[in-house]
């Protein structure tokens, strides 16, 4: 009887050690996972404006001057062309996805779209670690979203959402930009909010 007893609770007190020992591997393995994923997490901001002058070519037009902490705003032959100066200030490479351009303010308060309704790059944009970018968009058809975009233009206010991820094509963010026009005419960039699309946002609002 003794004996049995000793024996189960040896049997015990090898399982509750092999459990411990078990969970701490996967916490000490999540830990690996989150640090990782870290350093590979980008995030954008506006640049600075001691930050380069970038020139930025589409494919029908080439050139297009963006100095640091500015925005872009070019009408061509009817066409709108949007550029705006980012800083990738994450630690990972970003590579931008896409984009919208809102024709009408968002508060920094509103949910951005879901992702599959962002306009999508057609080139690959990459921005490593402390470097600048930069982000473009084009309307050329002649509908009533391009002429709502060239109001808002007009008014001197844009609201850009730009979503990109890290260079595995996870961890997608989205930060949300205003573009102002100021008394001088150049276009101000300034980020207002950052969300999180494949982890929990860290700041849910209801």
């Amino acid at each position: 009887m003794i004996s049995s007893l000793a024996t189960g609770g040896g049997t015990l007190a090898l399982a509750a050690t092999t459990y411990l020992s078990v969970k701490s591997a996967n916490r000490a393995a999540r830990v690996a996972e989150l640090s990782l994923l870290a350093g590979l997490r980008p995030l954008l901001v506006a640049s600075n404006e001691s930050d380069e002058l970038q020139r930025v070519n589409f494919y029908d037009v080439h050139g297009i001057a963006v100095p640091g902490a500015r925005g872009a705003v070019e009408i061509v032959n009817e066409n709108v062309y949007i550029v705006i100066s980012v800083r990738n200030v994450g630690s990972g490479i970003g590579v931008l996805h896409g984009g919208i351009v809102h024709p009408e303010f968002q508060r920094a308060s509103v949910d951005p779209p879901p992702p599959e309704e962002f306009a999508i790059l057609s080139r690959d944009i990459y921005i490593p670690p402390a470097a600048v970018g930069f982000w473009q968009i084009a309307y050329r058809n002649d509908d009533d979203f391009r002429r709502a975009v060239m109001d808002a233009i007009e008014r001197g206010y844009l609201t850009i959402d730009v979503l990109y991820g890290d260079f595995e094509g996870g961890q997608r963010a989205i930060t949300r930009f205003g573009v102002v026009r100021e008394d001088d005419g150049a276009w101000y960039v300034g980020a207002l909010r950052h969300w999180q699309v494949d982890r929990d946002d860290v700041r849910p609002r209801d």
